[in-house]
């Protein structure tokens, strides 16, 4: 049975639509619907329940020495009040899930991961770590909730002190107080926007969540999320990462760090990634339609691929999908069919993200 966010009430309050989601009951969208809600954070600002990701506690003298052999990324030269991204790796070399870590102190460290896979990932850890290192989840102890869009720190400001605010991209502070409730506060997001993510105890999210649409947020769900991360080209695990596609396959070469450092799965990952036989690519429609998940792309009648993620994105005004294809036909202006419901839709290879804040016009 799915659970419910400490801001269920709200949603339905609000008139959420609701669905299952990651084991978690959450808005789909709101009665405005997606394309309003992805529109006001590109332009202005939303907030969204996130409540469903896990939290976790690594610490200890050994944390470290733990997180590094887990991860893709290293996290030694990471200091106090940073975030980094990084990649869980099993030993095939594929992806357990892809998470944030913040440091909280040189042996604690905060890990912040996907709700679908929590249990999986904290089992992982759980059965990968050793020496004087604890592990523990606290997700039942943690709500969430994002403010995304160029309008976050205004109205952030608001409901907290602006010295306290986190002023670098992937930097967070603790211990602050938002509309007057404890919280942690970082510079992070799922949206390719300017934003905040907010980590506070259960019986505060609805106080914080009120204020943040008091001062101008506007409410938002998991379909206006999907296509601000599709525009951003950010990978969703299950669709871009899966346990058989290892992080330089999805091109996520700057969370990869192998010199001086060995992981788990690092070199069946470096066999496979070093010359990879799949590439991930955007690709826009060039007829008509909209290509979604799971459609075989085809190159003069042969398979050459597969999308992962797709639908009309309303920033870009399009329809977009991300694939695997063959490496040798991965070059951007490369034409190919994706069969949906036995129809060919024509596309082409463009450039990855389809959208950043610096291409906007």
């Amino acid at each position: 049975m799915e659970k419910k966010t400490p801001l269920y009430t709200r949603h339905e309050e609000l008139g959420g639509k609701i669905v299952p989601f990651g084991g978690f009951l959450l808005p789909v969208q709101y009665p405005t619907g997606v394309i309003t809600e992805h529109k006001a954070v590109r332009e202005h600002a939303g907030i969204f329940d996130v409540s469903h990701m896990g939290e976790a506690i690594l610490e200890g003298p050994d944390a470290l020495k733990n997180l590094e052999n887990l991860l893709s990324n290293t996290y030694a030269s990471m200091a106090v009040g940073a975030c980094r991204y990084g990649v869980l790796m099993n030993e095939q070399g594929g992806a357990v899930d892809d998470l944030i870590v913040y440091r909280r102190g040189e042996d604690r460290f905060y890990l912040v991961l996907n709700a679908a896979n929590k249990d999986k990932d904290v089992a992982w850890i759980q059965g990968h770590i050793s020496g004087q290192v604890t592990f523990k989840d606290v997700s039942d102890q943690v709500a969430q909730i994002a403010l995304q869009g160029p309008d976050s720190k205004e109205i952030i400001n608001k409901v907290m002190a602006q010295e306290d605010l986190p002023t670098k991209y992937y930097t967070f502070t603790e211990g602050v107080s938002v509309s007057g409730c404890p919280a942690i506060v970082s510079r992070t997001g799922y949206t390719g926007e300017f934003g905040y993510e907010i980590y506070l105890a259960p019986e505060h999210a609805v106080t914080v969540w009120n204020a943040l649409l008091d001062n101008g947020a506007v409410p938002c769900g998991l379909g206006a999320r999907d296509t601000l991360r599709l525009e951003a080209a950010m990978p969703l695990y299950g669709h871009e990462l899966t346990d058989d596609i290892d992080p330089l396959t999805a091109g996520l070469q700057f969370a990869v760090k192998t010199e001086n450092h060995d992981f788990i799965g690092k070199e069946p990952m470096l066999a496979k990634g070093s010359n990879p036989a799949m590439t991930r690519v955007g690709l826009k429609v060039t007829g008509r339609g909209v290509v979604r998940e799971h459609a075989p792309l085809f190159v003069d009648g042969r398979q050459v691929g597969e999308t992962t993620s797709g639908t009309m994105c309303p920033t870009v005004n399009m329809s977009i999908a991300m694939a695997y294809v063959e490496t040798a036909l991965s070059a951007v202006g490369t034409a190919m069919e994706a069969e949906v419901r036995g129809r060919r839709i024509p596309m082409e290879i463009i450039p990855l993200p389809f959208y950043s804040r610096t291409k906007k016009a």
